[in-house]
């Protein structure tokens, strides 16, 4: 018999549609699997396993069988989108346990495309901090179970990466897709503002946050993107083969924190390996300014803030609570988005003279999952920072990044180089992240078994 654990999204979606193997296997296979590993992951905060065989075989009976790009893909979703007939909970007690009457739009459009949601994963509390855990659960990366998974989307990056799904919907506000992908070793694109609906909170911090895929190839990476963006979109069209204009940047964007070596290699190599690819590569910095620090502070806690209004603030951790209460200063001057059109202005002549911006991911590995909601706000503002200080500035800026496998840190874990272009590059950072792959494949699921 023919496992469909571990495939990818595009095999199991072929295989649906070609009726050599049916859309309740398919899902009744990764639900066998969740049971069996989630206690050690923690990637899920609900998984619907009635809901989930039921929606499979609506699939299996739906007259466009043939023609839908996720038949029978078992999905995952982040815990703060709609999922119709759940509650949205964005891993908080203070949030209602009301069932979504409708789907997001993008949960809509991966339904509508033939996918099946089989649960939502868990994120820390509306979604502020780069660990996930709290009191709807805990993440851990796959790769080494001591480790958090990352976050705001741990729990999908650590249900992808376990291979509980092939694919799996999150987020990015200030790195919510690209750090949980990076500690997980898993392909994602950030994708420039106005791409794919938003809709995330109230506000989507002030137009920070975008919606994405999370996956093992860029293959799925790309066809998950095809269905969330917006129709008329060229964001996953291929671009024409040419050589193309990359800088190679080591620096982090935030004074004081220093990028470690299995990180600067790993963007080192990728370079190496691009200029093979025929792509002319050099070391070059961005001009980023020295108020980055405070402009990203003023944004991640203002979101924050916005959020929070309304729920009640006995039921917030103390992080969340003192991150609102710094945030409710700056509102009002993150509305006029006046430091982000000056941050646009600065970095805008250096995405002119390169076509792509190539990074590590992140400064350092991932901190231990230990109970970080039961922290103060200051170690959890050391860790955050220090360790995922290359994702703000283009939530920012509204550009599109993307993150993807290269090299392994000392412990085994994957390694992760980040990709920048701007606005409408989105094809362009997919069709470079595929040369990546070709040259460099990695293992695409963790060693759990």
């Amino acid at each position: 018999m023919t496992s469909w654990v571990g495939r990818t999204a595009a095999e199991i979606a072929a295989a649906v549609r070609e009726k050599r193997a049916t859309p309740r296997e398919v899902v009744a296979e990764h639900l066998e699997r969740i049971e069996r590993l989630d206690a050690r992951v923690g990637a899920f905060r609900v998984v619907r396993a009635r809901a989930a065989l039921a929606e499979a075989d609506e699939v299996a009976s739906r007259a466009d069988l043939a023609e839908l790009p996720l038949a029978g893909v078992p999905v995952a979703v982040k815990d703060n989108l709609a999922v119709r007939g759940e509650s949205n909970r964005v891993g908080s007690a203070a949030t209602p346990d009301t069932p979504a009457d409708e789907d997001h739009v993008t949960v809509a459009r991966l339904r509508a495309a033939g996918a099946v949601v089989v649960g939502l994963t868990n994120v820390p509390e509306l979604c502020v901090f780069g660990t996930t855990e709290g009191v709807h659960g805990t993440s851990r990366n796959p790769w080494d179970l001591t480790r958090t998974a990352g976050g705001s989307s741990g729990g999908s990056a650590a249900a992808v990466a376990a291979g509980l799904v092939p694919i799996a919907l999150g987020n990015d506000g200030m790195g919510s897709l690209r750090i949980p992908a990076a500690n997980c070793g898993l392909v994602t694109i950030k994708p420039g503002h106005g791409v794919v609906p938003a809709g995330i909170g109230e506000g989507d911090w002030f137009g920070m946050s975008e919606n994405g895929p999370l996956a093992t190839t860029v293959e799925d990476a790309r066809l998950m993107l095809s269905i969330l963006a917006d129709a008329g979109t060229d964001a996953v069209r291929p671009s024409e083969p040419a050589m193309r204009k990359i800088a190679v940047s080591l620096r982090s964007p935030l004074l004081g924190v220093t990028i470690t070596k299995p990180y600067t290699t790993a963007a080192r190599d990728a370079g190496a390996a691009l200029i093979k690819a025929g792509h002319q590569v050099r070391r070059a910095d961005p001009p980023y300014p020295l108020s980055l620090s405070t402009t990203s502070l003023a944004h991640w806690t203002a979101g924050t803030a916005v959020d929070a209004a309304g729920l009640d603030p006995r039921l917030l951790t103390r992080r969340t609570r003192v991150h609102a209460a710094v945030g409710r200063r700056f509102v009002s001057s993150v509305r006029t988005s006046e430091s982000r059109d000056r941050l646009r202005r600065r970095l805008e002549p250096f995405l002119a003279e390169y076509d792509v911006l190539l990074t590590p991911t992140l400064a350092r590995r991932s901190p231990k999952s230990v109970a970080w909601h039961e922290r103060g706000w200051l170690p959890n503002l050391l860790a955050n920072t220090t360790y995922s200080p290359l994702t703000p500035p283009w939530n920012l800026t509204g550009w599109p990044a993307l993150s993807l496998p290269f090299g392994a840190l000392p412990s085994g874990a994957p390694c992760a180089v980040q990709l920048v272009g701007r606005p409408g590059a989105e094809a362009l950072l997919l069709d470079l992240a595929e040369q990546l792959e070709k040259l460099h494949p990695w293992r695409r699921t963790a060693p759990l078994d």
